[in-house]
């Protein structure tokens, strides 16, 4: 499996993200479509980043009843994304539902992923808001299996989690990993962050970069700088 940096376009309009995506001459990049992004231009600008020539991660991170969620997905599989994903938190009959959902007739589906705890998520925070009061490493590794017992393709973690959820779930599930900073940038919101080059280190086999990349003076130059790092 290669590795590869996934960047999120977490831009409000059509218009801002077909400016970021006009400054890449050469390269295509991978790219994620939030909510922010899906919300304010509709599933077309999926369609339409997607004739650039663009892989996409479609982040929208469903977590609703079985039926919901295997009908929504059966809308997103139609929109040919490459990867999709949910919250784990929604349970294993959820998953289930969602990859039969995904499933078109010829036997394709994207990938899905599940997230196990959000990067901005501490251990107080678990503890005071969600009342879970086992360790966040545990949560996230029992969160990791139920996935991968569910028949998903991988989980979104952080990278600091990325070699123990293949240590538990194999080698063959992927890690996708936000909280992604250069070593000399800002830190953000995110709490559970890492660089690109640790992050290959560690077993990550997707890295998620927005702000390094986006907010960058030059754009271009950061992703060259984030895929040197990560992929070499």
């Amino acid at each position: 499996m290669g590795k590869d940096v996934i960047i999120a376009c977490d831009f409000p309009n059509k218009e801002k993200v077909m400016e970021f995506l006009d400054k890449f001459k050469e390269e295509k990049p991978y790219v994620k479509i939030g909510m922010e992004l899906f919300y304010g231009a509709g599933p077309e600008i999926v369609r339409e980043i997607k004739k650039r020539g663009h892989k996409i991660f479609l982040d929208l991170k469903l977590h609703d009843i079985p039926n919901t969620v295997k009908s929504a997905m059966k809308v997103l599989s139609n929109l040919d994304v490459d990867m999709c994903n949910l919250h784990a938190g929604g349970g294993s009959k959820m998953m289930q539902a969602a990859i039969e959902g995904l499933t078109r007739e010829d036997g394709t589906r994207p990938m899905l992923i599940a997230v196990t705890q959000l990067t901005s998520t501490s251990q107080e925070l678990m503890e005071n808001d969600l009342l879970i009061k086992e360790p966040i490493d545990k949560v996230v590794m029992h969160y990791a299996k139920t996935a991968a017992d569910s028949g998903l393709d991988g989980v979104v973690c952080s990278p600091l989690e990325a070699e123990k959820v293949h240590s538990v779930c194999g080698n063959g599930f992927v890690t996708v990993t936000p909280g992604i900073r250069f070593a000399d940038g800002e830190v953000g919101d995110q709490v559970r962050i890492t660089t690109p080059e640790k992050a290959k280190e560690i077993g990550s086999d997707y890295i998620v970069v927005g702000r390094p990349i986006t907010a960058a003076e030059d754009p271009v130059a950061a992703y060259r700088r984030c895929v040197k790092e990560f992929v070499g």
